[in-house]
This record gives structure tokens, C-alpha cells and sequence, in this order.
């Protein structure tokens, strides 16, 4: 399968990262080893994804760091994909996919998962929070600003989440 290196070569962490990880399949293939489904058989079973795009997928995250590929303790001839630290931090893009799936593209019967804390067995709804206060973001406050590997040819003149939504309204 060819690459596109027309978006991974783009002047953006967003598209960058969407090279490694923007085919519809390959979310879905690091839910699964998160909710321990580590080996292809397992994988394939519940995704009914077909083998070749599966084990292409599979290679990619790999290849990406994403996962790691070890050898099936249980079978030698078998292989498990276990999630890098990499891999782990693409967890919060997969919640919040989730709780955008539930309020916008559910069939009207109610999320099919809720999460729930381990530790305290209650319900939880995980929001976006300012790692240095720990208060709840309001995205309409949210701007962009150049950072250090800005490449100002690359990309038009920014502007304000809160702007860019009243020029889409």
C-alpha cells in the first residue's frame, strides 16, 4: 500500500499524527488491544476486518511505535500486540471519538459503553482539562498560536476555535 506523504510531510502535528493512525480500522485495532484482545485471531474475530487489511494495519502501528509485537507466551508460533507508551497516549483520542460518537452518531438506544473508575466502581465522563490548573477547559477560549516548528508558507492565518465556529454556522 502506497504511504501518503503528501499528509505526513504537511506542517501539522494533527496530520502527521493522521499518518500513523487516520484509517478507520486502525482506532479500532488499538480499542482492542486496550480492552486486551492482543493476538490476530482475537482481532480479527471481532472486527470482521478482512486478514490482509488487518495484518497491513497491524504492521503500520507497529512501525509507527504504536505497538509492540511480542511473542504469545501461551504459543510460540502466535504473536501478541501490546500498546507502547505511545500507544497508551492515543487512550484520551479514543474517549473522546467515543463520547463524540455517543452524542452525535448513536442509533438513539444509549451509549454501547459507559466507563467506569476501577478503583471507586462509579461512572465516569472524561472531559478536556488544563494539565497546569486542572480546570475544565471552554474550547470557545481556545486559540492557536505559532509554536516553534511553525512553518509560516504551510499555513493560512489562524484564527480562534470560537471564530472558526461562527464562520462554519
Amino acid at each position: 500500500m502506497a504511504k501518503r506523504t503528501a499528509i505526513a510531510d504537511m506542517n501539522c502535528s494533527m496530520a502527521r499524527a493522521l499518518d500513523v493512525v487516520g484509517e478507520w480500522w486502525t482506532l479500532l485495532i488499538v480499542r482492542e488491544v486496550f480492552f486486551g484482545r492482543r493476538n490476530f485471531t482475537q482481532m480479527h474475530d471481532t472486527l470482521g476486518v478482512a486478514r490482509n487489511i488487518l495484518s497491513d494495519r497491524l504492521a503500520t502501528l507497529v512501525d509507527g511505535g504504536v505497538l509492540e509485537k511480542r511473542p504469545d507466551p501461551n504459543d510460540a508460533r502466535r504473536s501478541e500486540y501490546h500498546l507502547t507508551d505511545k500507544g497508551t497516549d492515543l487512550l484520551p483520542v479514543l474517549v473522546m471519538l467515543m463520547q463524540w460518537g455517543d452524542k452525535w452518531a448513536g442509533d438513539g438506544t444509549g451509549p454501547p459503553l459507559v466507563l467506569t473508575n476501577r478503583a471507586t466502581r462509579t461512572d465516569v465522563r472524561p472531559a478536556l482539562i488544563d494539565a497546569e490548573t486542572g480546570g475544565a477547559i471552554d474550547l470557545s477560549q481556545l486559540r492557536a498560536r505559532p509554536g516553534p516548528g511553525f512553518r509560516a508558507e504551510s499555513w493560512p492565518p489562524l484564527r480562534s476555535a470560537g471564530e472558526a465556529a461562527e464562520n462554519t454556522a
